[in-house]
């Protein structure tokens, strides 16, 4: 399959696929003429690469998981991408609180809500250790 045809395919532009190859993610075969000529194994490649992506991982530590036959190093490389990912949807989580808080408050000027103006007084005051009990007990703001 022709490099044109492995874009098509997957929807992506060739530029992206000479880009995995430039990383070494992806090998593809040569014909005599010197073109790049994609086989199975290569369309299964593109395929484990875009779900890795849609998991959230990033191009270096997919070639670092698909690189290695080891698999202690893999399972450590797979904890730290877990640990990056809970850390990311904590941070959604509280970015969407703080969205819903400031929607759900009745002040037309959100910076006149009471949740949000204790939790600019706790940034601008943090040695008094109330941020920390202030944000725990306060919806977001």
């Amino acid at each position: 399959m022709s490099i044109g045809a492995l874009a098509e395919r997957f929807g992506l532009a060739t530029h992206v696929l000479r880009h995995w190859e430039a990383m070494g993610l992806l090998a593809p075969a040569r014909d005599p003429a010197g073109r790049r000529r994609y086989r199975a194994d290569d369309l299964t490649r593109v395929v484990v690469i875009l779900r890795a992506k849609e998991a959230g991982l990033s191009l270096d530590a997919i070639r670092s998981l698909v690189g290695t036959a080891d698999a202690v190093q893999r399972r450590a490389l797979l904890s730290e991408e877990a640990e990056a990912l809970r850390s990311r949807i904590a941070a959604a989580q509280a970015s969407l609180a703080l969205i819903e808080c400031a929607l759900g408050c009745g002040r037309e000027d959100v910076t006149q809500c009471p949740h949000f103006q204790r939790e600019v007084a706790d940034r601008l005051d943090p040695a008094t250790g109330l941020g920390a009990t202030r944000r725990q007990s306060s919806s977001a703001w």
